[in-house]
């Protein structure tokens, strides 16, 4: 795995659930990873904590960012190079979900799903294309099974996925001449503090946010000729209704 070592990530929404779990996948292999989130106290005490636990191997820094402004995301990739010198993976993980009827979603709730699940990777991108092209880095957007599957009381959550799965592809096709590997994750449900959910030993069936870390990983090592542009995980056994 010493192909790994020294190589760097930028992980959006890295302090929790899937982010902080392929953080942690990352680490292991020696690769240095930039975790954002909103509130700097959270990015820096969950970066202290990775520090410790895989010192020896990767370091991780926490930085403030908003997916939702384009200079703070790009202020998020200046501080990534300035500590580390390259940028290797984007991992354009932030998003948030609101539901409800139509009758009840407000335009408030409408805009900030549609910012941070779709724009918000947009500028994620921008920030960080250049450096990845550089590199001939690796784009990973983390959609869900709701971005082909609609459902009632999804309008927004639904039209950010939709629109983030479709988005991804276009990206993949436009970056392969580039030597810009891009492939979207959709997983279904996965024991997450998405939506103040707080996960505990009920949600065992579920997807674990080190399950989507081993199949970053996975998609890392796989031979460069081959690329999975899209990929739809669930759980094995859900639970019966």
């Amino acid at each position: 795995m010493d192909k790994f070592k020294n190589k760097v990530a930028l992980i959006t929404g890295g302090t929790k659930g899937i982010g902080k779990g392929v953080a942690e996948a990352l680490l292991e292999l020696g690769m240095n990873v930039a975790i954002t989130s909103r509130n700097l106290s959270s990015a820096k005490e969950v970066a202290a904590e990775l520090n410790e636990k895989f010192k020896g191997k990767g370091k991780v820094l926490g930085v403030e960012a908003d997916v939702r402004d384009i200079n703070s995301q790009k202020q998020a990739v200046n501080s990534l190079i300035e500590e580390f010198g390259q940028l290797d993976v984007l991992i354009a993980n932030a998003g948030l979900g609101h539901f409800g009827n139509i009758k009840d979603l407000s335009v408030e709730e409408w805009q900030e799903t549609i910012d941070t699940n779709l724009t918000g990777v947009f500028y994620s991108v921008k920030a960080s294309l250049d450096h990845l092209k550089q590199t001939k880095g690796y784009i990973f957007t983390i959609s869900s099974l709701a971005g082909t599957n609609f459902f009632a009381g999804g309008t927004a959550y639904n039209a950010s996925k939709f629109g983030l799965t479709g988005f991804t592809q276009a990206m993949m096709l436009d970056l392969r001449d580039d030597d810009i590997k891009v492939s979207t994750i959709m997983p279904g449900s996965v024991a997450t503090h998405f939506n103040d959910h707080e996960p505990s030993e009920k949600d065992s069936w579920k997807i674990q946010s080190e399950d989507i870390g081993e199949l970053v990983v996975d998609l890392l090592k796989m031979n460069p000729r081959t690329l999975p542009s899209k990929i739809e995980v669930r759980p094995s056994k859900p639970p019966k209704s």
